[in-house]
């Protein structure tokens, strides 16, 4: 009895991310009824899920608030282009569909083809563009290049993500109604064992013990078994001092390439990097 109750326990830590992700939703929900905030909320999810299938158990109630604090800028502009071009999106198809100005036959059928590819499009880049912004640092325009860019590299990835929340909206509306009570974040919780797979692809495993900001950058030698950076990423590592303040980013080699990534790092906003709960969230003695 007494191992059953313990949190290293399989079945006490299955119950103990249940419980993230119902609080989760609640969290995001409340968060979301602006609706211009819902890139806020999400990225924030995205931030605490991605930990959780990471096995790095955090508190989940002040990291969804340091994510939706520290991201809040960056995720609503994003979130408003992603919202305004999936309108625009939607009612050409409509507009296809519908209207008698397309003449019927293979002009209609081309059209209708086009927009759907281009809402396939929209839809895999904004799976993508939260849990990118959640784990890297870039400017909006560099978050959504990498969106766009790792859902084409890894599509089959992208299928099964796109697959499996199809799955889970359609038990939802059906069979298993009881799964609304997790909404969305069970979707960010159950995609982000997947994002996690290629995040790690693209993160070189240094045996470094510093708590800097690494650069994914070409001219960084890259491990063994890892892959090549996509597009000028920058990794949020553990940047919170003890005495909360912000680390500053590590310095490139005196390079071309090491140039090139200085000159981003300027354009990156001051945003404080991942929190693994030995910093700012030092002190409290039980779990949010």
């Amino acid at each position: 009895m007494k191992g059953l109750f313990n949190y290293d326990n399989p079945v006490m830590r299955f119950i103990g991310k249940f419980w993230d992700v119902l609080v989760l939703n609640i969290l995001w929900l409340i968060c979301s009824l602006p609706i211009f905030t819902i890139g806020a909320s999400t990225t924030a999810v995205y931030y605490v899920t991605l930990k959780l299938a990471r096995d790095d158990d955090g508190y989940t109630i002040r990291s969804f608030f340091h994510s939706f604090k520290q991201n809040f800028r960056q995720a609503t502009i994003i979130w408003l282009i992603f919202l305004l071009t999936g309108i625009i999106l939607f009612a050409d198809l409509w507009f296809v569909l519908t209207a008698n100005v397309v003449p019927a036959g293979t002009m209609r059928v081309l059209a209708t083809a086009l927009f759907i590819g281009l809402l396939i499009v929209w839809f895999a880049m904004i799976t993508y563009v939260f849990p990118v912004l959640a784990r890297f640092y870039g400017t909006v325009k560099q978050t959504i290049m990498n969106a766009f860019l790792l859902s084409v590299r890894y599509l089959l990835y992208t299928i099964g993500i796109i697959a499996i929340d199809v799955l889970i909206v359609v038990l939802t509306l059906t069979s298993l109604p009881v799964l609304s009570m997790l909404g969305f974040p069970l979707l960010a919780f159950l995609n982000s064992f997947f994002l996690e797979r290629i995040f790690k692809k693209l993160i070189p495993k240094d045996e470094r013990d510093d708590q800097e900001m690494r650069p994914l950058f070409a001219d960084e030698e890259l491990p063994e078994g890892s892959e090549e950076p996509i597009y000028k990423m920058f990794v949020r590592d553990d940047m919170q001092t003890a005495e909360g303040g912000v680390a500053e980013p590590a310095a490139l080699p005196d390079t071309a390439a090491g140039e090139a990534a200085g000159e981003v790092a300027s354009d990156v906003p001051e945003i404080v990097g991942e929190n693994t709960g030995e910093a700012d969230e030092a002190g409290d003695s039980d779990k949010e």
